[in-house]
């Protein structure tokens, strides 16, 4: 697949390559990055032919966003799409003890959620500042799920909060034209269910809920997406790690070591990938491109290399044998549509 490849995302008439770049790791999740190379990898991502760049508040508590602002508030407006999400702002550690929980790197900051519409306006006031561009073409509500918050009546209150406060303020922004696309971010789709049902969106994005290991989004979300022309930002593709390593020893699923039954299914779904002379990572970035309302995927990166990597990756040439073979296996369902 040409990886320069442009789809609608959406019912918004805005243009995304089909691989965008995924501003998540710049937050320093796990190991903490040289700031050049930092800045070098999303350099590379932007010269590489993505135009969708996509970062959040929360990833490493500004420090995603001010390391992508530093390099797009470079170049031609017109040359880049910008997602970047509400729901959190950040303050100075003063009042509580600095945490950057899940963190291991960032900026000195703790986050505080509101999904208000006081907090909503903060929260895009500060993106602005810290990324250094004036507009912002893609808005994402982020994290009102179950998984995020710890209980179900947490959810419902924050989900109540959402839609009277942050939702109405990004539909106001979108109908003055200050903000081209909304959207919601979550890892569950029956939470994505629920937002359907409750406002008018224009793409969501999904993280490792539709990919090559699980495709729980398939029965009833993303049918739904297609009906009313919701594209899919899908982060994630590599469900935290495992369809990228393979199934070695430490691979990480969901954000923690897989399980058992994970791994056995990826050492499976690697083995007919070899048959057909195609690296895995290589199925786990194609495969959810089949579906006609995934727009884009948002792999993230932490080096030149990896932007290099994955820009082959969506270009290496997949059989059609394979998919078929994944689907006599059972290791994908039947159903699923595939890249042609």
């Amino acid at each position: 697949m040409d990886p320069r490849a442009r789809r609608k995302l959406g019912k918004s008439g805005v243009d995304v390559t089909i691989i965008g770049f995924g501003g998540g790791p710049l937050g320093e999740l796990n190991a903490k990055i040289d700031h050049d190379v930092a800045v070098g990898t999303v350099e590379a991502a932007y010269d590489g032919g993505m135009t969708l760049f996509d970062t959040s508040p929360f990833y490493g508590h500004g420090k995603s966003e001010h390391v992508v602002g530093s390099v797009l508030n470079q170049k031609p407006r017109g040359s880049f799409v910008l997602s970047t999400k509400v729901g959190r702002y950040l303050v100075p550690p003063i009042e509580k003890p600095l945490d950057r929980t899940p963190y291991v790197g960032g900026l000195d900051f703790n986050h505080v959620f509101d999904y208000t519409r006081d907090g909503t306006l903060r929260s895009i006031d500060q993106s602005m500042a810290r990324l250094g561009i004036s507009s912002i073409d893609c808005l994402c509500i982020h994290d009102v799920d179950v998984w995020t918050h710890g209980t179900r009546e947490i959810y419902e209150e924050k989900f109540k909060e959402t839609m009277d406060g942050a939702y109405r303020v990004l539909d106001d922004l979108r109908s003055q034209g200050i903000v081209r696309a909304i959207g919601v971010g979550i890892n569950e789709v029956d939470i994505c269910m629920e937002f359907v049902a409750a406002g008018d969106f224009d793409f969501f994005l999904l993280a490792g809920r539709y990919t090559l290991l699980e495709q729980g989004a398939l029965s009833d979300f993303l049918p739904l997406c297609e009906e009313r022309e919701i594209g899919i930002m899908l982060g994630g593709p590599y469900n935290s790690g495992i369809l990228a390593t393979g199934a070695v020893e430490g691979a990480r699923y969901n954000y923690a070591p897989a399980p058992v039954d994970i791994r056995k299914k990826v050492q499976r779904i690697e083995a007919v990938c070899a048959r057909h002379d195609v690296p895995l990572a290589a199925a786990a970035l194609q495969f959810p491109l089949g579906h006609p309302s995934v727009s884009s995927m948002i792999p993230g990166a932490v080096s030149p290399d990896q932007v290099e990597r994955n820009m082959k990756l969506m270009a290496h040439e997949i059989p059609q044998d394979l998919w078929v073979e994944l689907k006599q296996e059972r290791l994908i369902l039947s159903e699923s549509p595939t890249p042609n």
